[in-house]
């Protein structure tokens, strides 16, 4: 038996997403904005001996083929053999739904209508007939709540029954169809036939409405309640920076650090200990011990000491994004964001690159215009990504171990300062453009599936933990190589080739502080991950033997810097440090993304060399500025 080919289609925001999770097991972001799904989905699974793909489509408003979106849909739906597409609608905004629905219709494309978030329509008192709804537009319809496996069972028995071939058009759809090719026509202009057929569409609409929906005394939505503080014009800033402050103190101070704390010591403590005598007594030999404890364990280690940090903090914004808060961030920063020649729109890429820079550059996708997409794609690096994260962490857990949570969320802000400043500038010097027109959706407030939110977790964390074992692991053995050996051969490390090359990095940072070849060594090594740099500091200042005799964060810092990072840093040079790394040249693989969705070697340069000036700068102004201070 062939397998049964389905596909997803829908608005944005309505749950279809958590549908195609639920069906297929797949992960899959749910979003609350257009545009986060840019391309189509793929999942599988069976029911009842018969095998289903699914494809979850990009969520559209129309399919008009105009935005990318949309013509994915429409491209997709009338190239491929789909044995079933099922139009997800959400029953609380059902009527601006049922426009996609129509012009689905008129593709003559059967549908399995969903009449999804059946909860969120029952508690706004809006009842729908099923029966009279099936019979208004000739196509089967099902009732769900999209994270509820009795409902996706409904799907599912819909799926492998034989209940379409029963269903063609309704009476009334096949007379709108009718008025809808003697529109196309009638040779008037688009712009006429546009405005004639979203009539002859609304039409449609009333009716099935009249026929079959009841509205009932709807009044203020939960959501719209909540927007009344939440959304506020005025406080609606001071809160997105209060839940975000709170972020940092979940991650940094209350859970992240204390599981960061324990994985410290079970790592660079009882696991060092364990490899040195275990390969010291089997007799291996000196070099190929060091390379595994002072090498692959101070590296890889000191990476993952810090995983519990990420999925803790990216665990935090995927449930934020699950309550469709994120997107009204976009509102909150509208305002800001239009001052600097982008729409609150724009925001959302940033807020990706506090995951990941790469998804991040990808994300400027779906932003309107080509100037907002470039702008976006050469700021989005100034975020703090989870890879910058480490280094932030380190640093602050060791020289400011009072305020580690409020140096790191000082050093996020930053970074969307930094962001927000340079988008002013390029959108006033190299990419002036009228300015875009900004329409977005608010989903409703609603409790996040944990289901999807820990998945997401685990899709963004397990990346940092893939490249701990991929290039961190490998850049920790070349690490280890190039500060055991020089051109002539085994060395001290002052003499390696490690120390050669960060010698001269370290003359570009005399009057920041942070001269020291092991510093240049670093910065130098985060250009191919952000990552190494703490794998760096790992090696050269013996990060993996010091916190034998740390208890916690604070004392694994305080150790370090009684074995050389006291000399290397002041707590000046260090917030210098912090602040250089924060800014600085982007990893490789978001250079090669930027080559991709910019277009050019020339755009790969531009941001290499802009943001490695720009951080030189902030971080020179940082230290001269504190000095004259008296920090």
């Amino acid at each position: 038996m062939s397998t049964l080919a389905v596909a997803l289609t829908g608005n944005p925001n309505t749950g279809k997403s958590t549908i195609f999770n639920e069906l297929t097991g797949a992960r899959q972001k749910i979003g609350n904005w257009p545009g986060v799904t840019v391309d189509k989905k793929v999942g599988y699974t069976r029911y009842k001996d018969r095998a289903i793909s699914v494809v979850d489509l990009p969520g559209t408003y129309s399919v008009n083929a105009r935005s990318p979106e949309e013509k994915i849909v429409m491209d997709f739906l009338l190239n491929n053999k789909l044995d079933l597409v099922v139009d997800v609608v959400d029953s609380s905004n059902i009527e601006r739904n049922l426009f996609l629905t129509v012009q689905l219709l008129e593709q003559g494309i059967p549908l399995l209508i969903d009449l999804n978030m059946q909860d969120d329509a029952k508690r706004r008192g809006i009842r729908i007939d099923t029966k009279k709804f099936e019979q208004a537009l000739g196509m089967p319809v099902v009732e769900t709540v999209g994270r509820s496996k009795k409902s996706t069972r409904r799907l599912l028995d819909v799926f492998t029954s034989t209940v379409m071939a029963q269903y063609e058009p309704s009476d009334l759809v096949k007379e709108h169809i009718r008025k809808v090719e003697a529109i196309r026509a009638n040779g008037r202009s688009e712009a006429e036939q546009q405005e004639e057929l979203a009539e002859a569409r609304y039409a449609l609409i009333d009716k099935v409405m009249d026929y079959a929906v009841d509205i009932g005394n709807v009044g203020p939505s939960r959501s719209e309640k909540i927007d009344h503080y939440l959304a506020n014009g005025v406080l609606a800033l001071p809160i997105f920076l209060l839940i975000l402050y709170g972020v940092f103190q979940i991650t940094f101070t209350w859970i992240g650090q204390p599981i960061a704390d324990f994985l410290d010591d079970a790592i660079n403590t009882d696991f060092l200990d364990f490899m040195t005598g275990f390969l010291t007594e089997a007799g291996v030999a000196d070099w190929l011990v060091s390379l595994v404890c002072d090498g692959i364990i101070a590296g890889v280690g000191a990476v993952l000491t810090f995983v519990p940090l990420i999925f803790v903090l990216f665990f935090c914004l995927s449930f934020l994004d699950g309550t469709g808060y994120m997107a009204r961030i976009a509102f909150i920063m509208d305002p800001i964001m239009r001052r600097c020649g982008l729409t609150g729109k724009g925001i959302m890429p940033l807020m990706m690159g506090f995951g990941c820079g790469v998804p991040a550059i990808m994300g400027a996708r779906a932003l309107d215009s080509e100037k907002d997409r470039m702008v976006s794609i050469l700021i989005t690096p100034f975020l703090t990504c989870g890879a910058k994260l480490p280094i932030m962490a380190l640093f602050a857990a060791m020289f400011f171990p009072d305020n580690a949570a409020n140096i790191v969320f000082a050093m996020y802000i930053l970074g969307v300062v930094m962001a927000i400043i340079v988008a002013k500038g390029l959108g006033a010097t190299m990419f002036k453009d009228k300015g875009s027109t900004f329409l977005l959706e608010l989903p409703p407030y609603r409790m996040p599936d944990m289901k999807s939110v820990l998945l997401e977790t685990w899709d963004k964390g397990k990346g940092y933990l893939v490249k701990a074992g991929t290039i961190i692991f490998a850049a920790s053995v070349l690490l280890w190589v190039m500060s055991n050996y020089n051109f002539s051969g085994p060395c001290e490390i002052e003499d390696s080739i490690l120390a050669t090359l960060g010698d001269w990095m370290s003359k570009l940072f005399t009057l920041q502080g942070f001269d020291t070849w092991e510093a240049g060594a670093a910065i130098l090594s985060g250009i191919m991950a952000k990552e190494t740099v703490v794998a760096t500091i790992g090696i050269l200042y013996g990060a993996g033997d010091v916190s034998t005799e740390a208890e916690d964060a604070a004392d694994t810092a305080s150790t370090m810097m009684q074995t050389g990072m006291a000399t290397a840093f002041t707590s000046l040079s260090a917030f210098a440090f912090m602040v250089f790394s924060q800014l600085y040249t982007p990893c490789v693989t978001a250079l090669g993304t930027i080559k991709k969705e910019a277009g050019g070697w020339k755009w790969v340069g531009f941001s290499a060399v802009y943001q490695f000036a720009i951080a030189w700068v902030v971080s020179l102004l940082v230290y001269q500025v504190g000095r004259l201070l008296g920090f």
